[in-house]
């Protein structure tokens, strides 16, 4: 018998090992996670001031801000870093707000046009894009993206600059948390993506280098407050 033949017989033999029950596998990760989960839950300023630390520890820059201050705040910033046309979405409230903030000098461009029609001009001459995060996790510092046809994936994938705002009352200690409270498992958007600071990759020599798959540079406001929010 071939040596093949004696490894796929030995496979076939082999007892299969027990399968927990979906219920009772979710059942023991909930324990894990609720073992260490505190009580009674942080409040949103407490998660906010945890976002902040855990995407400055991935190389993001983020600050927090109220929700009538932070426009103001992201318009000074791009000025500040040279930032010239910025991808902004203002059918969206919070894209207006952008807009209607920006200095002279820095041009809010939007996506309303098939990429294969402005691909060279998106990749060549777009400094920034500005997207509104889902939620977010305050454990690793990500952003919970949920890209629509306004909005797509392109937007903080491509410009160099990807500038989120995410809300204090969206954030979420943890993965498992997050995944419970927005109730991931009754349906989730077609294209929901995880993204923890700015692109970065190495070689095998281990030389780190950021920006070769994504945004370069990664900033973050966190409203905390929510004054005029529905």
């Amino acid at each position: 018998m071939k040596a093949r033949d004696q490894i796929l017989n030995r496979l076939r033999a082999a007892r299969p090992a027990a399968v927990p029950q979906s219920a009772a596998l979710e059942g023991r990760i909930d324990a894990h996670f609720g073992a260490r989960r505190e009580n009674p839950p942080p409040a949103p300023h407490v998660l906010a001031q945890r976002m902040q630390a855990a995407l400055e520890a991935v190389r993001a820059q983020a600050w927090c801000a109220g929700a009538d201050e932070w426009p103001a705040l992201l318009a000074a910033r791009m000025l500040d870093a040279g930032v010239r046309r910025v991808v902004v979405d203002t059918s969206t409230r919070e894209g207006t707000m952008l807009r209607a903030a920006l200095p002279e000098g820095i041009e809010p461009v939007a996506f309303d046009r098939p990429l294969q029609d402005w691909k060279a001009e998106l990749f060549g001459t777009v400094d920034a894009g500005f997207t509104v995060a889902r939620s977010g996790i305050t454990a690793t510092g990500t952003l919970v993206l949920a890209p629509d046809a306004t909005t797509p994936r392109t937007v903080s994938l491509v410009p160099p600059l990807h500038i989120a705002l995410v809300y204090a009352r969206t954030l979420h200690a943890d993965l498992h948390a997050a995944l419970h409270a927005e109730r991931w498992q009754d349906g989730m958007p077609t294209n929901l993506v995880l993204a923890t600071g700015p692109s970065r990759t190495s070689d095998i020599q281990q030389t780190l280098a950021f920006g070769a798959h994504g945004p370069r540079w990664t900033w973050v406001v966190i409203v905390t407050d929510t004054k005029g929010q529905q």
